[in-house]
C-alpha cells in the first residue's frame, strides 16, 4: 500500500494470500522489490543471468545450495544467491520475505512447475 511515508511492507505482506506467490510491491531502476509468504519447499533451480536477494522479515528459511552447503536466514537477516547458482529455499514454518530481483527474473528460473508464477502475475498496485 502506497501512501506519502512509502510502502509498509506488513500490509502488503497481508495481502498475498498463496505462499510462494510473490507479489510485487515497487521497483527500483531495473529490479522489483517483491514480498512472499513460504512454507514448505518450492522447488531446485538457478537464475543463469540474475542474482537474487532473499530478506526475512519473520520466520526462518532455509536456502540449500548446489555443492551441499545451505544458509539459514532469521528476521532481518539477507542473503544473495549469485546468478548461476542452484538454490532451493525451504521454510519449516510459514516464513514472510522481501526478494529484490531483476525484473527479468523467472520465479522458478530455470525450471517450471505446477506453482511457478508468471512475473505478469506477481506485478501489483504500486504506482
Amino acid at each position: 500500500m502506497m501512501n506519502l511515508f512509502g510502502t509498509d511492507i506488513a500490509a502488503e505482506l497481508e495481502l498475498v494470500e498463496k505462499h510462494w506467490t510473490p507479489r510485487v510491491v515497487g521497483r527500483v531502476n531495473d529490479q522489483y522489490i517483491k514480498v512472499a509468504k513460504l512454507l514448505g519447499e518450492l522447488v531446485w533451480h538457478a537464475h543463469d543471468a540474475e542474482d537474487e536477494m532473499f530478506l526475512v522479515v519473520s520466520g526462518r528459511l532455509r536456502i540449500q545450495l548446489e555443492g551441499g552447503s545451505e544458509v539459514v536466514l532469521e528476521p532481518g537477516q539477507f542473503y544473495v544467491v549469485p546468478r548461476g547458482v542452484q538454490h532451493n529455499p525451504i521454510a519449516e514454518k510459514e516464513v514472510q520475505i522481501v526478494l529484490i530481483e531483476t525484473v527479468t527474473t523467472a520465479h522458478t528460473g530455470d525450471v517450471t512447475v505446477e506453482g511457478t508464477v508468471p512475473i505478469d502475475q506477481q506485478v501489483g498496485d504500486f504506482s
